[in-house]
This record gives structure tokens, sequence and C-alpha cells, in this order.
């Protein structure tokens, strides 16, 4: 009933940017917040960064200072700019969203399937 699809990844030099793009779609009344996560190769999946519906953001420490999330409400879409890349932020970087299908129902958590960011030194 709600997808939600990432892109942006690639592939990049360190010290290089690149944009990720979230766009959540389907029966939707409301989303909250919205955030980034990441998984390298062989770890768990952590936190990047999340930005709620009316603005309020946080980031991991490793990102804060480098990276930066952003959203359209209109669009129900979320960005996350990442500037001054380094090889250690090369992993899959997947997107969720805290979604409600009608007014006043349960709020869900929807994944997307990820995107691929490698960062070459």
């Amino acid at each position: 009933q709600v997808q939600v699809v990432e892109s942006g990844g690639g592939l990049v030099q360190a010290g290089g940017a690149l944009r990720l793009s979230c766009t959540a779609s389907g029966v939707i009344s409301s989303i909250n917040a919205m955030g980034w996560y990441r998984q390298a190769p062989g770890n768990q999946r952590d936190a990047v960064a999340h930005i709620t519906s009316d603005g309020g953001t946080h980031y991991a420490d490793s990102v804060k200072g480098r990276f930066t999330v952003s959203r359209d409400n209109a669009k129900n879409t979320v960005y996350l700019q990442m500037n001054s890349l380094k090889p250690e932020d090369t992993a899959v970087y997947y997107c969720n969203a805290y979604a409600t299908i009608v007014p006043g129902g349960k709020e869900r958590e929807y994944w997307g399937q990820g995107t691929r960011v490698t960062v070459s030194s």
C-alpha cells in the first residue's frame, strides 16, 4: 500500500558529493518521520539521519557537518545531501518512512530497497 523508493546512489571519489532522494507513494494519509540508514558489508544497519514532519533533524555523529537531510512534504520526499564523502561512507543506504494510510490510523514503518553508495579512495 505504501512504496518507498530510493535513488541517487553511485560511485564517487573521496571528497566528492552525492544527493540521495527517497519518495513514498501509494495510499498515504500522513507521513511523520522519514529517515536514512546505511549498511556496509558485514555490518548492521545503522541510522544516519532522520527528519520529522515539522523539520526537526538528527544526525549520527559520524556524518554531522557533512550530511544534510531535508524533505519536501508536498512530494512525500526526503533528501540526503552527502558532502566530503569518505571511503567509510560506502554502504547501501536505505530510506524509511513512518506513515498512516487512513486518518487517525496506526502508524507503520515502511522501508525502501536501498541504493548503493561507493566512495573510492
